[in-house]
Order: C-alpha cells, then structure tokens, then sequence
C-alpha cells in the first residue's frame, strides 16, 4: 500500500512560480512510476506529468510541456512538480499518482492505483 501527501498549493498571480511536493509513505517508493493529474471544476481529470521509476524519463500534456517540471528524490520518498509561467488556466486541484510496482510511467488515470487527496492550485489573472 502506498499513502500519498501532496503539499505546495496555493494563490499565485499569472506568470508566477509554485512547486507542489507529493510524500510517498513505504520503503519501494523507487519501484512506482509516478504521475501529476489535475481537475478543474467540471471537468475530467487531465494528465500533467508522468516519471519512471529511476527519474530518467519524464513525460508530460501538451498544455504544460515547456512550463511544468516533474522530478522526485527517491532518497526522500518525495515527487515534485514545478510549476512556471502559470495561467489562470492552470487553476485546478492537482493530484499525485502512483503505479503499481514496478510498472512503466502511465498516462491515464485508469492506469494508476494510489492516489492523494490534492492540493488547490489557484492562478490569478
């Protein structure tokens, strides 16, 4: 089982920087593929970011790709997300995402089996 604990959300004005954290409980935290999904008001989650295990290979939407960066420290048990040069359409409740082990980087959220309870991110225009 792995319990996830995002942190990081906030109020931020458009064109402005935040880095959400995600803590992973457990020791195979290096044995998850990881993601970042976020939900807006209405409508369906949308796939951010996905990262394999080791954090080689990262992946990310086309409406972030440019601006978002996933990255995770195996040694801390922690996924990130930095977020730059945000819209006001970045504004959604973003979650992280854990595979099952030892699984590729998913990109749907079918695909993952653990999942934390997200963080409010608010971009201001």
């Amino acid at each position: 089982q792995v319990q996830l604990v995002e942190s990081g959300g906030g109020l931020v004005q458009a064109g402005g920087s935040l880095r959400l954290s995600c803590a992973a409980s457990g020791r195979t935290f290096s044995s998850n593929a990881m993601g970042w999904f976020r939900q807006a008001p209405g409508k369906e989650r949308e796939f951010v970011a996905a990262i394999d295990r080791s954090g080689g290979s990262t992946y990310y939407g086309n409406s972030v790709k440019g601006r978002f960066t996933i990255s995770r420290d195996n040694a801390k048990n922690t996924l990130y997300l930095q977020m730059n040069s945000l819209k006001p359409e970045d504004t959604a409740v973003y979650y992280c995402a854990a595979r099952r082990a030892n699984m590729g980087p998913g990109f749907g959220a079918s695909s993952y089996d653990y999942w934390g309870q997200g963080t409010q991110v608010t971009v201001s225009s």
